[in-house]
């Protein structure tokens, strides 16, 4: 079995959707990045290719290369499932967490759980997604963006 974590961050920037979890959320602005930005499926990429050893979301998808402007994270998490499937690892969990003072996120949870899932042909109950705040401290606190962590468990089927 093998252990990894991920984490990410992005600052809210006008013009742009709210993506998490490969699911939009209405709200007065986006978060900024080479891609859709979405802070929670980075973070449970880096966290699957951590834990496999391969790498991290910028080393296996570089900002360099325009293939990957603007795409849809949920696309990249497909990827890494496939590359992971192809080294033999199996998904066993993935938790994570979300922290934003705003939006409130509480509605969107069940989405995001269920579009994380499918992506990566998971029963549902193998995917947490949580959402807090930081009571106003820090980055997050202040409403300048968003942040996530996520932790999985692989098992390698030899």
């Amino acid at each position: 079995m093998r252990v990894g974590i991920g984490y990410d961050a992005h600052r809210f920037e006008q013009g742009r959707k709210l993506i998490l979890g490969g699911v939009h959320i209405p709200f007065e602005t986006g978060l900024a990045g080479h891609s859709d930005a979405d802070v929670l499926i980075h973070a449970i990429i880096d966290a699957l290719l951590g834990a496999a050893s391969m790498g991290d979301i910028g080393s296996v998808f570089p900002d360099t290369q325009d293939e990957y402007k603007n795409i849809s994270s949920t696309i990249l998490l497909n990827r890494v499932w496939q590359m992971l499937s192809r080294k033999g690892y199996v998904i066993k969990n993935i938790d994570s967490v979300i922290i934003a003072q705003k939006p409130r996120l509480a509605p969107y949870i069940e989405d995001m759980r269920l579009a994380i899932a499918d992506i990566l042909e998971l029963d549902n109950d193998a995917v947490s997604v949580k959402a807090t705040t930081t009571e106003g401290l820090g980055f997050e606190g202040r409403k300048e963006g968003i942040s996530a962590q996520a932790i999985c468990l692989l098992e390698r089927n030899d």
